[in-house]
């Protein structure tokens, strides 16, 4: 049976639909004011993999994913600029062209990654009215106020806020956790609608009954959740630092209305982290250590690995390559292991040829599919993998199929691999012969700097019973 871990819970727990062989997923989308980091991406492959799952155990999955065009303020606090003004100024485009911009970059960066796009994408731009509306429901109840920047939840009204995070709203001092914004009565209420400054006409602002302005960021993803997912719906997921704020607020929101438990499963993705360091490659690279995050130093596109020649599909190996609810650390080195590793597999598929008329192996099926029901271990579910092609007993065609079964969850593109011819200069064969010397000698520093070397011009090698392969990095 399915296991997957509860936030709300604490605990891992058999998946039981609301509705049976259905399932409503909603996942927290991209604030499209920049391109989406790495990091960010870790999360998007994690839920990836829990619908092909889902699908794979026979639901039929709803998938819905946000995207926040508006309302998303610099600060949790519900002050500073709108991340979009300041994104459109910075690259002088209108909002609106900034938000096609970053949302088609997005899409372009899923398809890198082999990340389905969901079956319904919701702009918050799009449902102002549903925003509206579920502003005025929660007016109508008495759980908002007017004070002079906008219309406040008051969370003091909602006798279990904060229960996702497991919030010590008594403990919470003002400016603890957030900022105090002026007239606010609790440290943890927030925006559910912000007015327009009187002296300046924003790009994106819309009447609303309070007045000229535009929805506080929690809104959107409550309002459009419930238009296509309805009142009560099965898994919502995002990354670890949605809980205290974001999700913790949307629940606020819907439960206050509807008197209702709203989301079945909470989910959430851990962070990505890199060690500090100086890599040498220059600007854009991950420097200052830490949480990755867009307004940081430490910032890395899927470009990034692409322009150190690197395939984004290692990138998703990478990140198979660690439980979603464990911190992963990014080193280039990591990342150049895991294309190793894509290289090494690309190889077997190549050898095996594509074969047709392959039945699963129950033998290697059992152990992966008893890991990805495992609240998600794909760690487990890739030495599955390997356990497969180093079956010397199994037939090609029952390797081949077997494998394609696997890769309907990984997502790696195992049906896309083929040979690929390599143009390799002389330089490239010299460092490859002295590398190999290198080995042979036993001077095995030599030969990890001659194979960094040969990494760094665009080639990876693979070592086989007949000798070194030279193989694309991209």
């Amino acid at each position: 049976m399915l296991r997957l871990y509860n936030t709300m819970t604490r605990s891992v727990d058999i998946f039981v639909s609301k509705t049976e062989g259905e399932v409503g997923l909603y996942t927290c989308g991209p604030t499209v004011y920049a391109y989406a980091h790495i990091g960010n991406l870790r999360t998007y492959i994690f839920e990836d993999i829990l619908r092909r799952v889902l699908v794979e155990e026979g639901y039929r999955v709803k998938h819905v994913m946000n995207v926040t065009d508006v309302g998303h303020l610099v600060s949790d606090a519900d002050t500073g600029e709108d991340k979009m003004a300041v994104g459109a100024s910075r690259e002088g485009l209108t909002a609106f062209e900034l938000a096609d911009k970053y949302w088609e970059a997005f899409r372009h960066d899923m398809a890198r990654l082999h990340i389905l796009e969901p079956d319904i994408w919701c702009r918050a731009t799009e449902y102002i009215q549903e925003q509206i509306d579920l502003g005025l429901e929660m007016e109508k109840r008495g759980f908002t106020y007017r004070i002079e920047d906008g219309i406040y939840f008051d969370t003091k009204k909602l006798g279990d806020y904060g229960r996702l995070a497991r919030l010590d709203i008594e403990g919470l001092e003002a400016g603890a956790r957030i900022e105090m914004v002026a007239g606010k009565r609790n440290p943890t209420d927030f925006a559910v609608w912000k007015f327009s400054p009187k002296d300046e006409k924003r790009q994106m602002e819309w009447e609303s009954p309070w007045g000229t302005g535009f929805p506080g960021w929690h809104l959107e993803c409550s309002a459009m959740a419930m238009k296509h997912l309805g009142e009560q719906f099965d898994i919502h997921c995002g990354g670890i630092d949605h809980v205290a704020v974001h999700h913790t607020n949307e629940i606020a929101q819907v439960e206050c209305i509807t008197q209702k438990n709203w989301v079945r499963w909470w989910m959430h993705a851990e962070f990505l982290v890199l060690p500090k360091q100086d890599d040498g490659a220059g600007a854009g690279t991950a420097k200052a250590g830490g949480k990755m995050a867009k307004s940081g130093d430490n910032f890395l596109t899927v470009q990034s690995l692409v322009d150190r020649k690197i395939d984004p599909v290692a990138y998703r190996y990478f990140a198979l390559g660690a439980h979603y609810r464990a911190p992963l650390t990014f080193t280039w080195e990591s990342v150049e292991g895991a294309a190793n590793a894509m290289g090494r597999l690309r190889n077997r598929v190549i050898a095996l040829g594509h074969p047709a008329g392959g039945s699963v192996s129950e033998k290697h099926w059992a152990p992966f599919r008893q890991a990805y029901q495992d609240d998600l271990n794909m760690p487990r579910a890739l030495a599955a993998l390997w356990g497969l092609l180093r079956d010397d007993g199994l037939s090609p065609e029952d390797q081949y199929a077997t494998l394609l079964r696997m890769d309907r969850i990984l997502g790696l593109g195992v049906e896309s691999m083929k040979e690929e011819k390599v143009d390799v200069d002389q330089e490239i064969l010299d460092l490859v012969d002295a590398r190999n010397a290198a080995r042979r000698n036993k001077d095995f520093a030599e030969a990890d700097r001659l194979r960094d070397e040969i990494t760094s011009r665009g080639f990876l090698l693979e070592d086989t019973a007949e000798g070194t392969k030279v193989l694309p990095a991209g």
